[in-house]
């Protein structure tokens, strides 16, 4: 089989005709097949997926999940289940078109020694003024702060060889964060621009809580600077303190005792015990992770299977 289209798809019942119609639209070759991801719909997702295997089970296959585990997850169980030579991964909204794909496939078909072709947005349009200057800040930070460098505004929305998805898998991590992962395994990538389409029906899952949260997992999980700022913090606190001590004792031997004014006290007081909390809260989001980790449980949980050999009620 030449290519595996994964779709993680979350409330998108109004989007999954469309993109199926316009993959098989696409394509006219028929060694393709699409993997759908139902990550814990609540509509009836799963419901329009089953209609569109019935009338396509050559190229149709999709897993929905017992609840929802998330993108990462999902297009983790697409990787898991892909057999193609070429692996893509493509959002259910079709802000991301399907025609990009055969230029993708082309490019790795033309150049062997390239691994994977990854898309980046060509102009970031949708969302707020707020989330946009926050995607722009989470790429500049995370790029200080990780050994692995990030491309701006790269997408999930790539395609690449066997070899590469192969070096996903072996990555046992629970708290996956896939732009992280196909940075740090490396490989020849060739980046292409793409127009961001708009939405044909539900709105964005990617609020701006889910977006803090992602770019914070991004940086517990490919970086370990913020345990080391903390590190820093608390040295140069210590070290305000004893200056500031040595300059009281001074003080004091040169112009006798004073009484210590209650806005310097308060000021110092809260001034360390935020430097503290604020050690101690990067220190919880690392262990947290690490607890999780440790407690070794499945990335995702399968609720049902349609097209493979096997079905799981």
């Amino acid at each position: 089989m030449k290519l595996s289209i994964i779709i993680p798809a979350m409330n998108e019942e109004g989007n999954i005709d469309t993109i199926y119609n316009t993959i098989k639209n696409t394509f006219e070759r028929d060694d393709y097949e699409i993997i759908f991801i139902d990550d814990g719909s609540v509509d009836k997702t799963f419901k329009v997926l089953e209609s569109v295997q019935k009338k396509d089970k050559d190229h149709v296959r999709a897993i929905g999940f017992s609840r929802n585990f998330g993108k990462d997850a999902a297009i983790y169980a697409g990787l898991e289940h892909a057999k193609g030579e070429y692996t893509a991964i493509i959002d259910a909204d079709m802000e991301q078109n399907p025609e990009y794909l055969l230029k993708m496939m082309d490019y790795l078909d033309k150049h062997p020694d390239c691994d994977q072709v990854a898309m980046t947005i060509k102009k970031r349009k949708a969302g707020s003024f707020i989330k946009r200057l926050g995607g722009k800040m989470f790429y500049k930070v995370i790029n200080i702060l990780s050994d692995v460098k990030f491309q701006k505004d790269a997408s999930d929305f790539r395609m690449f060889k066997s070899t590469v998805k192969d070096a996903i898998l072996s990555l046992p991590e629970k708290n996956r964060f896939s732009k992280g992962i196909f940075s740090w395994i490396g490989f020849n990538t060739k980046t292409m621009e793409y127009d961001v389409g708009k939405r044909k029906s539900g709105e964005t899952k990617f609020n701006f809580k889910s977006s803090m949260k992602y770019a914070l997992n991004g940086i517990v999980g490919f970086s370990v600077k913020p345990l080391r700022l903390a590190t820093i913090l608390g040295v140069i606190t210590s070290l305000g303190g004893f200056i500031y001590l040595i300059y009281l004792i001074a003080k004091t031997l040169i112009q006798g005792v004073e009484v210590p004014g209650f806005a310097t006290i308060v000021c110092l007081i809260l001034f360390i015990g935020g430097v503290q909390l604020i050690a101690i809260g990067i220190l919880g989001e690392y262990l947290a992770r690490t607890f999780v980790e440790t407690k070794n449980r499945p990335i995702y949980i399968v609720k049902k299977k349609l097209g493979f050999e096997e079905e799981i009620l």
